[in-house]
């Protein structure tokens, strides 16, 4: 069987055209899956132990009752420079109402120039440095950024690997806020 027989006419353009759209399909799903809602009950997040840079320990469990992005990231990576202001924006926007965004540097750099780079880009939202076991917990996190979206019950609902857009976490967040926040009879 050869590949002409089953796309006789499909061009070297053609193939590449579907290709492209299949990877942005790939790269685009966990956006609109996040914005719609389009997840399962979602699996318990692991526990996560961190010191803000500002000396301030932080946990999940701390941190239960309210929505969660935990944020895979570090100074050197472009993607995640570009999604940083629309994660400050859909903070300030909603913390009030119970978001709270958790940055993970995974710089070697060190906790000193995290800081200076958060100042001079105007970033607000607590950040943490990375411990190995953290990083373990969530599967080793192989590509920056990425960023797992906890609802006010410790499950994680949306995973994106790549840059997750201010429009899509901006949605996806105003859903997860409007859920109950009592837990339900199976997560009791």
């Amino acid at each position: 069987m050869s590949f002409r027989r089953f796309f006789p006419k499909l061009t070297v353009g053609g193939a590449v055209s579907l290709l492209l759209v299949g990877f942005l399909a790939v790269r685009i799903w966990p956006q609109v899956a996040a914005a719609i809602g389009a997840t399962s009950g979602g699996t318990a997040a692991p526990a996560v132990h961190l010191t803000t840079l500002g000396g301030e320990p932080v946990s999940l469990e701390d941190l239960r009752g309210r929505v969660v992005l935990l944020n895979f990231w570090a100074t050197w990576c472009p993607p995640c420079r570009y999604e940083m202001p629309g994660f400050q924006a859909v903070y300030d926007a909603k913390r009030e109402r119970g978001f709270v965004v958790l940055g993970v540097s995974l710089d070697a750099t060190g906790r000193a120039g995290v800081a200076s780079f958060l100042q001079e880009r105007g970033i607000t939202y607590p950040v943490a440095m990375a411990t190995g076991r953290v990083v373990n917990d969530f599967g080793g996190v192989n590509l920056l950024p990425t960023s797992f979206l906890i609802d006010r019950h410790g499950r994680i609902r949306n995973e994106v690997r790549g840059v997750f857009t201010q429009v899509a976490l901006g949605q996806a967040v105003e859903r997860l806020l409007a859920e109950p926040a009592d837990p339900p009879a199976e997560v009791k």
